[in-house]
C-alpha cells in the first residue's frame, strides 16, 4: 500500500555509516520506511544486510550518522522499551524446548525464547494468541509441539509471534530459508496478507533471492559492498540494470503477476555455443 508523504516516519538512517575492527561495513546508508510500505533489503552476502536490520531492530548502534526507530534516536532512548514495538522474524530461531505453537507465539509479548518462569498469560492474550494462528494458516495446531512443526509451520508461528505485540514494525530476516517451493510459497501468501490485516504495519524483508520478494512488496534498497546501489518504489529498483550491478554479475529480472525472478543473462557466445550442442 502506499503512504502519504508527509506520515512521519517509521525508521530514518540518516548518513549511516559502521566500522568494525578498522574495516567499513556500511558507508553512509541512508534510509526512510513509513507507515504501510513493505520493504525489501536486498544484496549480495556480505553487503551488510545483517547490519541494517541490527539498526533497524534496535540492536546495534552506529558508528556515524544517525538512527531513528519509531520517533526515537538510538543512543537516547531506552532500548528494550524500545524494542517491544519491533516484530522481528528468524527462521534461526533458536528455541530448544518442546514448547507448543501456543507457547512460542505467546513468548513474543515477554521478548525472550522460553516462557519466563512465573509468567502467566492473561485469558485475553491466549485468546489473541490462538486469533493470530488461526489468520496464519494454522488453524487447529496451537497445541502442536516446535519440534514436530515444519519449517513452513514454524516460519508461519514466528510470523503470529511477532505480530502478537502489536508491532509498529515488522522485520523479517531471511523467512524463506530452508524452505521448499510449496511451504516458500504458502510462507509468502501469509505476509501478503498482512497488508490486509495490518495494514499500518511497516515491514523490511531482507533476501538476496528475488523470487522470494511478496507480491505486495512496494520499496526496495539494493546493497552492494556496504553502500546504498539503488533505492526507491520496488519497480524502480529491482531492474535488470539494478540487481546486475549490485551482484557484479549479468543479470535478467523479470516482473510478472506481482512477482519477480532473475536468471544469468546468456550473452551471444553461450547461446551460439547452445546452438553448436543442440
Amino acid at each position: 500500500m502506499s503512504a502519504s508523504t508527509i506520515t512521519p516516519p517509521v525508521l530514518d538512517l540518516d548518513h549511516v555509516s559502521f566500522v568494525r575492527g578498522g574495516v567499513t561495513i556500511l558507508d553512509r546508508v541512508s534510509l526512510t520506511v513509513r507507515a504501510g510500505e513493505h520493504w525489501a533489503l536486498l544484496g549480495p552476502n556480505g553487503a551488510g544486510k545483517s547490519t541494517i536490520l541490527g539498526f533497524c531492530a534496535a540492536m546495534t548502534h552506529p558508528t556515524s550518522g544517525t538512527v531513528e526507530v519509531l520517533g526515537a534516536r538510538l543512543g537516547r532512548v531506552e532500548l528494550q522499551s524500545l524494542r517491544q514495538s519491533i516484530g522481528h522474524v528468524n527462521p534461526r530461531h533458536p528455541l530448544q524446548s518442546p514448547l507448543s505453537i501456543r507457547e512460542v507465539v505467546l513468548t513474543g509479548l515477554t521478548g525472550t525464547i522460553q516462557t519466563p518462569m512465573r509468567w502467566e498469560p492473561q485469558s485475553d492474550e491466549i485468546r489473541h494468541a490462538e486469533q493470530l494462528i488461526d489468520s496464519l494458516g494454522l488453524a487447529g495446531k496451537a497445541d502442536a509441539r516446535w519440534p514436530n512443526l515444519s519449517q513452513g509451520e514454524r516460519g508461519r508461528a514466528l510470523i503470529a509471534r511477532a505480530l502478537i505485540a502489536e508491532p509498529r514494525l515488522l522485520l523479517l530476516d531471511e523467512p524463506s530459508t530452508g524452505l521448499d517451493v510449496a511451504a516458500r510459497e504458502q510462507l509468502l501468501e501469509t505476509i501478503d496478507l498482512l497488508d490486509e490485516t495490518h495494514p499500518e504495519v511497516a515491514s523490511i524483508l531482507v533476501t538476496h533471492h528475488l523470487e522470494e520478494l511478496p507480491s505486495t512488496t512496494t520499496h526496495a534498497v539494493l546493497i552492494s559492498h556496504g553502500r546504498v546501489m539503488a533505492t526507491g518504489p520496488a519497480s524502480a529498483v529491482i531492474t535488470s540494470e539494478n540487481v546486475t550491478a549490485a551482484f557484479e554479475h549479468p543479470i535478467d529480472v523479470e516482473h510478472r503477476d506481482q512477482r519477480w525472478s532473475a536468471r544469468t543473462r546468456r550473452n551471444r557466445h553461450s547461446r551460439e555455443a547452445s546452438e553448436l550442442v543442440a
